[in-house]
């Protein structure tokens, strides 16, 4: 078996030095999403809730691009700068996730990149 590095103009670039997946064994690892516009590389206006719409997007565009989707998703982790904002995020997060749902742990963090509020990452299956 060998890995395969996934890259999408669809999703914000790598902002260090890391992937924006990668797919082993059937398995599609996907890095952290925060809010950045695909298009411009800045973050997005907004509250939390616009930040979490973004950050799924952002993930939804990585797993189409290595053949799978927000529905083959396995394990979610969610980091937060503030978990009083918990309820926001689960409302967005709700309408992404539905049916069969994915294992997921939220963890509230000190810091995120460019000062975000919310960035998630993902494993997700492939058919």
């Amino acid at each position: 078996m060998t890995k395969k590095i996934v890259a999408t103009e669809n999703a914000p670039k790598a902002i260090g030095p890391y992937s924006q997946a990668v797919i082993y064994n059937g398995v599609v690892y996907c890095s952290g999403q925060i809010p950045l516009d695909p298009t411009t590389g800045q973050i997005i206006e907004g509250d939390v809730s616009a930040q979490t719409e973004r950050v799924l997007e952002n993930l939804k565009a990585v797993l189409e691009a290595a053949g799978s989707s927000l529905e083959k998703v396995l394990k979610t982790t969610v980091f937060i700068k503030d978990m009083s904002e918990f309820g926001k995020i689960n409302d967005v997060y709700s309408r992404y996730f539905s049916g069969s749902l994915p294992a997921r742990a939220t963890v509230e963090v000190a810091r995120l990149p460019r000062d975000v509020r919310v960035e998630i990452d993902a494993i997700a299956a492939i058919d």
